[in-house]
Order: C-alpha cells, then sequence, then structure tokens
C-alpha cells in the first residue's frame, strides 16, 4: 500500500480567514464577524498589530475547565452564516469556544467529494458528525450519509445546515447515539459502507453519558469499523484535533483497517495560513485512504 505525509492547508475559503494567531489565541474572521479564540499551539508572538486585535467583535476567556464565556463587543448577526462552495453553515457562539464549523475541513471535504463522484453510487457513515460539514460534502457529491453524533443539539444544527444548503431531499439518516455503540449494533445487522469517516474529540460524553477518551477508545471503534467496510470500498478517513497524537498513530490505526484492501494512504497535517504574514496554525491531524 502506497503512502504519504503531508501538510495540506485549504485555498477556497471567501467567508473565512485566520487573520493571525500567537500568545496562545487566533483571529479569525467568519464574514463579516471577527472573533479571538484561545489557541494552545499558537506559543510564538503574533504578526498583526494590536490595533487589529482589538478591532475584534468578540473574544473568547476561557475559564477554569474547559468552559469559559464570550465578551461581545458587537453581536454577531442574526443570520450569521458562511459558505464554503455550495455548502451553507450557521454559526453561533457556544460555551466551549466553538462556533460550528472547523474551517480546515475544506481539504477533506474537497477531497471525498472527488472519490465520491468517481462512482455511481457511495453508501457514508460519519462518526462523531458535528454539524455536518462532511455529511453535506458527501450529499452534494451524490452520496447516501448516515450522520451519527452523540448531542441532539448539534444533530438538529446539522439538520439546519443541510436545509440552508438546500440539501434537505438528499438520502440522510440521523442518528443521536454514541458512536461506538452504534458501531456494534451496525455489526451485528451486517451493515456495510463504502465510506467511514471518523472525527472523534480528545475527550466527550455520549447521550447517556458514556465516556469517551481517544487513547483508550479509538482503537476499539476502528477494530468494530473494519467489520462496516463494504468489499470494495471507497474510502475512509480518520480526523483528530489532540496534539498529544501524532498522523503516524492515525496512519497505523487506519492501517490496521485496510491492511488487506491495498489502495492509497496519505497522512498529515491540516494547518491554515494566516493572512498577516503567511505562517501556519496547525488545527489536526488526519489520515485517509482511497481505493
Amino acid at each position: 500500500m502506497e503512502t504519504s505525509m503531508t501538510i495540506y492547508t485549504p485555498t477556497d475559503w471567501v467567508d473565512y480567514e485566520l487573520i493571525d494567531s500567537g500568545d496562545g489565541a487566533k483571529l479569525e474572521r467568519f464574514g463579516n464577524y471577527v472573533i479571538a479564540r484561545p489557541d494552545p499551539r499558537a506559543i510564538w508572538k503574533r504578526m498583526a498589530p494590536h490595533a487589529v486585535w482589538q478591532r475584534a467583535h468578540a473574544g473568547f476567556v476561557r475559564g477554569d475547565k474547559d468552559e469559559g464565556h464570550w465578551d461581545i463587543k458587537t453581536q454577531p448577526p442574526a443570520d450569521w452564516q458562511v459558505r464554503y462552495r455550495d455548502i451553507f453553515f450557521t454559526l453561533k457562539p457556544t460555551s466551549f469556544k466553538h462556533v460550528g464549523i472547523f474551517p480546515e475541513q475544506a481539504v477533506n471535504w474537497d477531497w471525498m467529494t472527488a472519490v465520491i463522484k468517481s462512482r455511481p453510487s457511495t453508501k457514508i457513515l460519519n462518526l462523531f458528525a458535528y454539524t455536518g460539514g462532511a455529511t453535506m460534502a458527501a450529499l452534494s457529491a451524490g452520496a447516501e450519509v448516515t450522520h451519527v453524533d452523540a448531542a441532539k443539539s448539534t444533530i438538529e444544527w446539522a439538520k439546519a445546515n443541510v436545509s440552508v444548503s438546500k440539501l434537505s431531499d438528499k438520502p440522510v439518516r440521523w442518528i443521536t447515539d454514541d458512536a461506538y455503540k452504534f458501531a456494534l449494533r451496525e455489526t451485528k445487522r451486517g451493515n456495510t459502507y463504502d465510506g467511514i469517516i471518523l472525527d472523534p474529540p480528545r475527550f466527550g460524553r455520549g447521550p447517556k453519558g458514556e465516556v469517551w477518551k481517544i487513547e483508550d477508545d479509538l482503537p476499539k471503534l476502528i477494530t468494530t469499523c473494519r467489520a462496516l467496510i463494504a468489499d470494495k470500498p471507497a474510502f475512509i478517513l480518520i480526523n483528530a484535533y489532540t496534539a498529544d497524537l501524532s498522523p503516524l498513530v492515525i496512519s497505523h490505526l487506519l492501517t490496521d483497517m485496510t491492511a488487506s484492501l491495498g489502495g492509497i494512504q496519505n497522512r498529515g497535517e491540516l494547518a491554515i495560513a494566516d493572512s498577516t504574514s503567511g505562517r501556519l496554525l496547525p488545527n489536526g491531524i488526519f489520515a485517509r485512504w482511497s481505493a
């Protein structure tokens, strides 16, 4: 099996811009709305003038734990949305500093879109599917998607994004469940998928309080998902945001799933270049396989 390691950066965003990063934070524009958020990887010095940072409409202030609060100078638009190609995201500030989108994932959306369009029909399982970026990309390319997330509120958010993107007539199945438990049940049902997307958090809880720890639980999920791969699959994507793991770790787990399939594996980092200096801010690691 052919493998490679790469750093990918999205280049076709219009509604998103990383303005600057440094001193433990990043300054971003979503549409016309600018926010500052903590980023523990940005340990270098900022390049943009202080006045540029001061013009942010809102900033997230981290609390003692993971949660914090927003210091909002100007309220976001009532219809705060961003567009990437033909898909739309409705945004809102959350208590965990997120706003409903991970812009670096545009690289993976483009990749899976190209893979799906090369096949007459593709059935996709999207685990830890969040607000539906990968789901919308797959639907727009002609796939059938099973969208799984543990949070009902996030499922509703994803449904709203699908609606505003005019994809509600596409074949999507919405599942509010723990990813591992759902995968186990799918194996017992004998269901298989042409494409599998795994986008796990470092730590999380299922709808019934199930605890997820990526180091302990991702290998178990990978083992279970091996039984869900169709005889002639199209692709498998694993994405992670924790700085504690290397792309090599994700790659080795993916190899456990695909060793008998041949194909091509690509692994590496996702990053975004800031518009002030062109410096890359790392945003996550990935490994992906295609036939």
